[in-house]
Order: C-alpha cells, then sequence, then structure tokens
C-alpha cells in the first residue's frame, strides 16, 4: 500500500500560484511531487490546487455535487503557445471500473460506486473543459514517473 503524506506547499515561485499561496494543501506524497514539478518547471506560467469548481451529478444519489480537480495549469507547450489543463491525480487501479466479481463484497461494491462517482467527475470535467479550449488529464504513478 502506498504511504500518503498531507501537509501545506510552500512554493518558491510564489507568484505563479493561482489562489492563495499561502494555504497551497497537498493530500499525498504524488500531488506534492506534481506541485514540485509545477512550481519550478520555466514553462509553467500559472497553476492553481483545487481552485477549479465543477459541477457533476452522482450516479449514487442522482443529486449535483461540487468537484474541485486537482490541479489548473496554464504553460507555454511545445510550439510556444499557451495552453491551459486540468489534471487529476489518482492511482492507475482506480482509473478503469473494478473487474466484475462473482461475490458482492462491501470491496468491491465501494469501489464499484467510487469508479460511478469519478467517471460522472471526469466527464464533467472534459465537457467544463471542451467548453473553454482546455484539456483534462488523469495523471497516475506512470505520467509522474512513480515506481508502485
Amino acid at each position: 500500500m502506498a504511504k500518503y503524506n498531507k501537509g501545506k506547499f510552500k512554493p518558491k515561485n510564489p507568484q505563479k500560484y493561482k489562489g492563495n499561496p499561502t494555504e497551497i494543501v497537498y493530500r499525498s506524497s504524488w500531488e506534492l511531487k506534481l506541485m514540485l514539478y509545477l512550481d519550478d518547471h520555466k514553462d509553467v506560467l500559472t497553476w492553481g490546487s483545487e481552485e477549479i469548481i465543477i459541477p457533476y451529478r452522482s450516479p449514487i444519489d442522482g443529486k449535483i455535487h461540487r468537484y474541485f480537480p486537482d490541479f489548473i495549469v496554464t504553460k507555454i507547450n511545445n510550439e510556444g503557445k499557451k495552453e491551459t489543463a486540468l489534471i487529476e491525480v489518482k492511482p492507475a487501479k482506480q482509473t478503469s471500473p473494478p473487474k466484475k466479481q462473482e461475490k458482492m463484497t462491501s470491496r468491491y461494491i465501494t469501489e464499484v460506486k467510487t469508479w460511478g462517482v469519478n467517471e460522472a467527475k471526469w466527464k464533467a470535467a472534459l465537457n467544463f473543459c471542451k467548453d473553454r479550449g482546455w484539456s483534462f488529464h488523469i495523471f497516475t504513478e506512470k505520467e509522474l514517473g512513480i515506481k508502485f
């Protein structure tokens, strides 16, 4: 099982942070790794953590809820153009539906519910980004270069 660290992040480049740079919270070592990268990378113009709210309908209760994607990043791309992306950080095993099981265990039911909510959030995020000309990405241990 991965170790999950939580804490406050103090940026070296607070002028790049979109939001209050004294209140940046990371909820995992993976988020911390990405924060360090975004804070330091020369092509990143601005970034924020949980600064965007996207409404989505939960498949569990049918109600509208609020989704806070992990990161918003504006950077200069390979063609020298400015682009904005929303990034969600998740373990790879949470980025696809759980494998069907014959026995309905409470763990399996929780995994199915989690997948359903995540899928609803990500569909809402894709539409939100499409409307603005942004992109949406899910970063796993693979994209973050984490051996797991």
